[in-house]
């Protein structure tokens, strides 16, 4: 019988053939689920509504609406200095490094190890007592080639968890600036008290000059004079008081603003009278305007991937692998024609018996996708609750410091009252005593207020999420590509 064998043109064709089918395979097959970010309940509008400026967008650089140079050049010099947000960004490079890894499966590997080995048989060999050296230059080569998705959906959870990192990143930035605006709104506060503080120390010592002169003339008792001495010591103790709270914060915001506390410090100043008016939107808009909730989503679509892992596990694996290069005992033939050596072919690679392995795998992944979204649930949640808690204190703040306003007004005149009829010798000077604390009291809460006033904006502002735009991290991870 005629036996036929196949010739190298016919080898070539089913090489081809082979190639062509794997890649047909790999663009046509993935297991595991495609992503879908899952609905969530929106509530159609917020309890509170704002009055909508012109401009219907928060900026990047939202603290500029607040007009205030030191909080600008502090802000500044904590996205520039604070650790925290440099070890963001390292986690960033970090991720984007996995990624890549990832993604470099996607191409063939090939290796360069030339090597010199000696070598000797035993005795009971043929040919016996051998003593040779092997020079080896080969080209190693191997290729898997992604049947079942495995390669692609690893590089989808990299992926998504390399922009959850960056997202997480503009949180974090988003704290950063929060926590430095209001750390600085609460120091203007304190100032804005210091100052009142200082008139009513200025107001008191008047009085203890007044009671002592109309007790040395016999017009008051050594009484009226000791409190008057006792207010003035207690409102020094306040003014103390304040005093060390302010250094507190200034620290604060130098751990902020990634500077020495010891050398760091803020010139006083006054808190703004103006409130800015912050637009609020539509509750829809929230889930597009938020990084915690825009990591959430990544890391969901990052687990979504991971059981398209876990499942094609379950299928065999597919390599191509090879070598060719030069192989000789003697290093002055090694590069001759003859010395040549070259192999390749596919190997396949089937799980059998793993002990449930890879089905408990693919359960832990597919409950990490549920804990996955159901975190992502809880954090769209959590926001609309921002939101909602910060728009109803700025209404109850806006009328709080209305009503305050006028308590204010109203413990002036009855102080300028009392101290006059007290001049008179009309009322004892515990009265007088009264009316000053009405006064430091009302002030001092009105000035709490107006601050709690510029907290509650702040904190809109970081429950709208800044200036973020979800695109700031949709880029792509891949051999000619930048996140």
């Amino acid at each position: 019988m005629k036996r036929f064998w196949p010739c190298k043109k016919d080898m070539r064709n089913g090489t081809v053939l082979f190639v062509v089918a794997s890649f047909t395979w790999i663009t046509g097959c993935a297991v595991g689920p495609d992503y879908k970010r899952p609905a969530v309940v929106v509530p159609p509008d917020w309890g509170w509504k704002l009055a909508q400026p012109n401009d219907q967008a928060i900026q990047t650089d939202w603290w500029t609406l607040f007009q205030d140079p030191t909080l600008n050049h502090l802000e500044t010099e904590a996205t520039a200095q604070n650790q925290q947000i440099q070890a963001a960004a390292a986690r960033i490079d970090q991720s984007r490094a996995i990624a890549r890894i990832t993604d470099s499966r996607f191409f063939p590997q090939l290796s360069f190890d030339p090597s010199v080995e000696r070598f000797h048989t035993p005795a009971d060999v043929v040919p016996p007592l051998l003593t040779e050296t092997d020079y080896t230059m080969p080209l190693d080569f191997s290729y898997e080639i992604d049947i079942w998705g495995k390669i692609r959906r690893s590089f989808e959870s990299a992926r998504a968890q390399a922009q959850a990192t960056v997202a997480d990143y503009y949180n974090l930035l988003l704290v950063l600036h929060g926590d430095v605006a209001i750390n600085y709104f609460l120091l203007r506060q304190l100032d804005a008290q210091i100052v009142m503080v200082d008139d009513t120390l200025a107001l008191q010592q008047n009085s203890v000059k007044i009671t002592a002169e109309r007790f040395h003339a016999g017009l008051a008792t050594e009484l009226d004079w000791d409190r008057a001495r006792a207010a003035l010591a207690q409102t020094q103790t306040l003014r103390t008081g304040m005093k060390r709270q302010r250094d507190d914060l200034q620290n604060a915001l130098a751990v902020l603003c990634g500077q020495p506390a010891s050398g760091f410090q803020i010139p006083n100043g006054k808190l703004n009278q103006a409130l800015p008016v912050i637009p609020v939107g539509l509750p829809s808009t929230l889930l597009e305007r938020r990084p915690d909730i825009a990591e959430a989503e990544r890391k969901m679509a990052a687990a979504n991937a991971q059981i398209g892992v876990a499942k094609a596990a379950f299928f065999p694996a597919v390599s191509l692998t090879g070598n060719a290069g030069y192989s000789s005992f003697q290093a002055t033939t090694l590069l001759n024609w003859e010395s040549q050596l070259f192999q390749i072919g596919p190997e396949v690679a089937l799980p059998i018996l793993n002990g449930g392995r890879l089905r408990s795998e693919l359960h832990g992944a597919r409950a990490n996708y549920q804990a996955a979204c159901a975190n992502y649930q809880q954090q769209v949640l959590v926001a609309f609750k921002d939101v909602s808690d910060s728009l109803v204190d700025l209404n109850s703040y806006g009328q709080q410091s209305a009503s305050e306003t006028e308590t204010v007004n109203a413990a002036d005149r009855a102080e300028s009252l009392a101290s006059e009829r007290y001049r008179s010798g009309l009322i004892d000077y515990l009265d007088v005593l009264d009316t000053q604390r009405i006064e430091l009291q009302a002030k001092t809460q009105l000035i709490q207020t107006h601050a709690l006033q510029f907290v509650a904006t702040i904190r809109l502002v970081k429950a709208l999420g800044g200036g973020f735009e979800s695109g700031a991290i949709s880029g792509e991870v891949g051999s000619n590509s930048q996140l």
